[in-house]
């Protein structure tokens, strides 16, 4: 439910739950994937090496490839610009919506799982079924990459409508270079859940991270070839574009290249098998089908989000190269804090769910909620009243203009309103994964996707194309409130009351604490140097100063306030420092 345009290149670190909502990221790495890593990977697929062990390695691989993703990003705006930064980015999209559909949650909610039971039950642990899944996946996806390149024409008139003919031709001629990514995407993915299900985790953590880092030289080249600034499409000529598409295309196959000798090494021999009726593919239809309705339902939405910000794409207005920056900015706060808590909650909710403790699950449910919302709200305060200082010292590089970073701003301001939302609808979703149930999350996608569509249509008709990814943020906002309401009205049947009562008096607090916060930032925002129009430097100090004073606001009311979630954090780490 995420209705973000991010979507990682690799496939999850453990796949015991779908994908966070159709999200895809032009990075490599699941910034949005809170499903990746809400789950401590299978004991049965662990092998001779710790679950610790494991963590710290995907730990470690997770915080590296978060930060080369980022710096991955800021290359593409200071390389590109605004306008040619949109161009590539829906070009980047194609390839990843036409793998949503064919692979996208199936993996992680599907085939993962079947790879563990066939490891565990066929006497050659499930090494003829993976050789056979594989041979189906390279002959698929090489066709569907065939098809997919021929039809990129087509493909970007429907995603790029009512833009001029050089801006449509420039996706086009990037799409030939860029889509066949889909194959090369694919099949590290499947890769990886083979690894992951033979207990190797480090390989496909840091495979992105050499996608990432071939992305980012060849920006700097680019860079240095054709320097930083921004064009028209028109002045996008066949050296340009083949250093564009060509260089992205090159990452993800390195990327895939990466993972092969990691199948060796956990003992994996390649081999054709054509025999695929073995494979019980009816089987795996009708396990995927629940799956498959979630990812069509987020793509459907998707494809709305991208057709509405090409059609209001600008030089200095805010399209998708942008929205898809500041929901980056989203779930890394996400991922850093919310994925955390999903991630010791999950085991102990599924653990209880399985042996009929509901009390139990309610009780690491309404606190998970508590906790996330009382840690995250300093944080969506920041993004709020620092949008502008944030928006200039992260993203204001070469050809990202100041104008850029100032449309940046406006729609960080409003996603700042989503993080929250949802982070709690995402709490739900996993108490549902823990019963377990897919097919409930999966029917309340289907209203909540459609109230995120026609809210942001409404507002996309009703405002100037300058707040249009401002719009959508608002629709995801909105959206996730309905789906953490609607999630919490049918999850109250199955497992009783889900403490309410202590949920609303928290929230409470948190929003007299982060209003506070959130005054004594803007009034000392005001006194520093620079205004809406600051340098880089000026910026650095407001947000370097914005920062400690909300923060340490947040804080000190929280205190006094009793918030119980940071009284705690703040207890333990005095205890800490008076030992």
């Amino acid at each position: 439910m995420s209705g973000g345009l991010y979507r990682s290149a690799n496939a999850t670190p453990d796949g015991n739950v779908p994908p966070a909502d159709g999200a895809i990221f032009i990075s490599a790495e699941p910034l949005n994937q809170p499903a990746a890593e809400a789950t401590a990977p299978p004991p049965e697929v662990v092998g001779e090496t710790s679950a610790a062990a494991n963590s710290a390695v995907m730990a470690v691989g997770s915080l590296v490839s978060r930060g080369t993703g980022f710096i991955r990003n800021l290359m593409i705006g200071a390389a590109l610009g605004n306008l040619i930064g949109n161009a590539y980015t829906t070009a980047i999209f194609l390839p990843n919506q036409v793998y949503e559909f064919l692979l996208g949650g199936v993996l992680t909610s599907v085939l993962i799982p079947v790879l563990v039971r066939r490891r565990k039950s066929d006497p050659d642990r499930g090494e003829a079924y993976a050789q056979r899944l594989l041979s189906l996946a390279v002959l698929a996806l090489a066709v569907a990459a065939l098809i997919a390149v021929a039809s990129a024409s087509w493909l970007t008139a429907i995603y790029a409508s009512g833009k001029d003919e050089a801006y449509t031709t420039l996706i086009t001629r990037l799409s030939w270079l860029i889509l066949p990514m889909l194959f090369f995407t694919g099949v590290s993915a499947l890769i990886a859940a083979v690894l992951n299900t033979r207990g190797h985790f480090a390989a496909p953590m840091w495979a992105p991270i050499l996608n990432n880092l071939v992305v980012i030289g060849v920006f700097g080249l680019y860079i240095l070839v054709y320097g930083a600034k921004g064009l028209q499409p028109s002045e996008m000529d066949a050296g340009r574009i083949l250093l564009v598409g060509g260089g992205t295309l090159l990452g993800v196959a390195v990327q895939t290249a990466g993972l092969l000798p990691a199948l060796r090494k956990v003992g994996f021999r390649w081999k054709w098998r054509f025999d695929f009726r073995e494979l019980g593919l009816r089987e795996l239809a009708q396990l995927g089908a629940w799956m498959f309705c979630y990812v069509a339902v987020n793509q459907l939405g998707l494809f709305v989000v991208v057709n509405l910000l090409t059609r209001a794409a600008g030089t200095d207005q805010a399209g998708i190269l942008i929205y898809n920056n500041v929901f980056l900015l989203l779930m890394m706060a996400h991922g850093i804090i919310a994925v955390s808590i999903i991630t010791a909650l999950m085991p102990r909710m599924a653990a209880a769910a399985a042996d009929g403790r509901f009390h139990d699950v309610t009780a690491d449910l309404s606190r998970g909620v508590r906790m996330v919302s009382a840690v995250l709200a300093p944080i969506a305060v920041c993004y709020a009243v620092l949008s502008i200082p944030i928006s200039v010292v992260v993203f204001r590089y070469g050809a990202f203009s100041a104008e850029n970073a100032t449309a940046t701003s406006t729609v960080l301001l409003f996603a700042a309103i989503a993080l929250v939302p949802f982070a709690i609808s995402q709490l739900f979703t996993f108490a549902f994964y823990a019963l377990p149930d897919t097919r409930t999350p999966a029917l309340i996608n289907i209203p909540v996707v459609a109230l995120r569509v026609g809210v942001q249509i409404v507002l996309f008709a009703a405002f100037a194309a300058h707040f249009a990814a401002a719009g959508m943020m608002i629709g995801n906002a909105v959206s996730y409130v309905a789906a953490a309401v609607a999630s919490a009205w049918l999850l109250r049947p199955r497992v009783g009351r889900i403490g309410l009562g202590a949920i609303m008096r928290t929230l409470g607090r948190v929003l007299v604490a982060a209003l506070g916060a959130a005054l004594v930032g803007w009034l000392v925002i005001t006194l520093l140097p620079g205004g809406d129009e600051p340098s880089w430097f000026e910026a650095a100090t407001q947000l370097v100063v914005g920062g400690v004073v909300i923060g340490g606001t947040y804080l000190g009311l929280a205190m006094l306030l009793k918030i119980g979630e940071i009284t705690e954090v703040v207890g333990m780490v005095r205890r800490r420092l008076g030992r």
